[in-house]
């Protein structure tokens, strides 16, 4: 009876830890909601859609979102095409080719690169990335999109191998015996069929890792400066949507006031996208383990 109680108490315990996270989450939505609602009845959702320049700090204000999506997609375009490559190069290695024992090893020492503060990164790539950039391309600018955009890609490189291994360590020994049997070599059977069979993982590990690359902070901040331009030009600098909310955040701007308002509806853009793609990877993820559960 006493152990009963016990396990009564604990699955209440978690219970109510499960309704906290949710609590905050329905918090989250509800206080970006109400924010932005607020800011659209002083400015017109068509302007926030159909302007190109974003200027709500400035004498002359703009409120057109399209720069600080084009940088911040810009930026996490550049990440995903860095981590992509590599993230997946691990991953067959990690799942096909290395020794057990020594995955054990290697592969929890990848994961090391997402425990580190997203800071230093930023520093990384404003003191180090940028002025080797500016060796190659003299005519990059000390604040640009390319320098950032490559630090996020090493930053969510592990983010896109873990997932990608996971996801090629499902696929059942009988897919790559039944390519040996047929006379496959060891590439063969890696490129056309494990990766095939786990495609849905791996673009769940993209998606997933693109996301990231999105509502990342501080690298942008520190690194790409504070421009909100509406170009594709990587060499420039740009500003983000997270790197507007921490501009605007700092104290400078009076709370309550218009400009303040801004980054509650700039804000619920990141949210709003953020969340399609975690639901879509996550989707995504789960039809893919659904087909291979034994």
């Amino acid at each position: 009876m006493g152990k009963r109680i016990q396990e009564e108490i604990i699955k209440s315990i978690f219970f109510i830890f499960a309704l906290i996270s949710v609590f905050t989450t329905f918090g989250i939505i509800f206080v970006l909601l109400f924010e932005t609602i607020q800011f659209f009845k002083e400015v017109s959702i068509i302007r926030f859609l159909t302007e190109k320049e974003w200027t709500p700090l400035f004498a002359v204000k703009k409120f057109g979102i399209w720069p600080l999506l084009s940088g911040t997609f810009l930026t996490s375009l550049i990440a995903i095409l860095i981590s992509f490559p590599m993230g997946l190069s691990i991953a067959i290695f990690v799942s096909e080719y290395m020794p057990f024992k020594l995955k054990a090893i290697i592969k929890p020492i990848i994961e090391i690169l997402a425990s580190i503060p997203t800071v230093v990164y930023g520093y990384f790539a404003l003191l180090f990335v940028t002025p080797l950039l500016k060796k190659i391309i003299p005519s990059i600018s000390g604040f640009n999109a390319l320098s950032p955009g490559i630090v996020l890609g090493i930053m969510i490189i592990p983010t896109v191998a873990s997932i990608s291994e996971d996801s090629l360590s499902l696929i059942p020994r009988s897919l790559r015996e039944a390519s040996y049997a047929l006379g496959a070599t060891k590439l063969e059977t890696v490129f056309k069929v494990v990766l095939p069979a786990a495609s849905s993982g791996i673009l769940s590990a993209v998606i997933l890792g693109f996301s990231r690359a999105i509502g990342e902070t501080m690298i942008v901040t520190i690194a790409a400066g504070q421009r909100p331009i509406l170009t594709l030009n990587p060499l420039i600098p740009i500003e983000t949507i997270t790197a507007y909310i921490v501009q605007v955040s700092l104290g400078d701007t009076p709370t309550g006031s218009l400009e303040y308002k801004t980054i509650f509806a700039v804000g619920m853009v990141l949210f709003s996208i953020t969340f399609t793609f975690n639901i879509i990877s996550h989707n995504l993820r789960m039809k893919f383990i659904k087909s291979f559960k034994l």
